[in-house]
């Protein structure tokens, strides 16, 4: 008895010697290396990235609204924002219409890789914001 327990203990010991190594190397090869910030965005810079329609309803009248965002690469807003306490900073900026024009101009972007001069840009704080940062003074900037 003594000698099959031996036996079964060795063949345990061989395959945990020859497993373990093979499953530390899977568990290093899938963690992907800590995320860097994003490159700074400030005012005067141009945003570049795909630009999303979205309906949302308003807070105050429960009309539908229009809202758009660029998708992008993550950025760092300038101080006192920082990252939006997350970790690489923002990848989605909602784009605030202050006209009908603007939101006119936007409308036959939608899906489309669109460029955007940042005048103001802040961390998303109100509820119902679907973005991760605002820009709330933007001007659009027409590909040549």
């Amino acid at each position: 008895m003594t000698t099959r327990f031996a036996k079964r203990l060795a063949l345990v010991a061989m395959m945990m010697a020859v497993v373990t190594p093979a499953v530390s190397a899977q568990q290093d090869d899938g963690v992907p290396p800590p995320s860097k910030p994003g490159k700074p965005i400030n005012t005067g810079d141009v945003l570049s990235g795909e630009l999303n329609a979205m309906k949302v309803r308003d807070v105050k009248n429960g009309k539908r609204v229009a809202t758009y965002q660029i998708t992008t690469e993550p950025r760092r807003l300038p101080p006192p924002n920082g990252l939006c306490n997350l970790e690489t900073g923002p990848e989605t900026f909602q784009l605030v219409t202050s006209s009908d024009a603007q939101a006119t101009q936007l409308k036959s972007f939608v899906g489309k890789e669109i460029s955007v001069k940042v005048d103001e840009i802040a961390c998303a704080s109100d509820p119902g914001q679907m973005s991760e940062a605002v820009i709330t003074k933007w001007s659009l900037i027409k590909k040549q």
